[in-house]
């Protein structure tokens, strides 16, 4: 599954943390997507201004014909997805791009790395 995720990473656009937070602070139409399941997200925190969709709900959200559709996701907005480690958000990038968004990239160090380099983050707990 490593390798797979590996050679598909070819496919789409990588971020660095230094070009997350460019575009965080450049990038008003920016949509910032955490995939992680909720307790990894309560645990552990998330990047601020991220949006929590758990992996298994978005083609559900992003999909405006769905009964799920959240009408945060637009057609037109720079989309940035991550995971723990960027595995999960490989996956995501690729399914989002299928269902027609163009602006689509993730953060190939996922949240881990973001942590890990002192990346902002946002304690969820103390709000949940």
């Amino acid at each position: 599954m490593f390798e797979e995720t590996k050679a598909l990473k070819a496919e789409i656009e990588n971020l660095a943390v230094a070009d997350l937070q460019r575009e965080m602070q450049d990038n008003a139409n920016l949509l910032l997507i955490d995939l992680r399941e909720i307790q990894e997200v309560i645990d552990l925190g998330t990047i601020p201004g991220a949006e929590h969709i758990p992996r298994g709900m978005l083609e559900f959200w992003a999909d405006p014909a769905s009964p799920y559709y959240r009408n945060f996701f637009s057609e037109d907005k720079r989309i940035v997805t991550f995971c723990a480690g960027g595995g999960r958000s490989v996956y995501a990038t690729l399914a989002l791009r299928d269902m027609g968004y163009q602006n689509v990239a993730h953060l190939e160090v996922g949240f881990n790395g973001w942590k890990k380099a002192d990346g902002t983050v946002k304690d969820v707990a103390a709000t949940s």
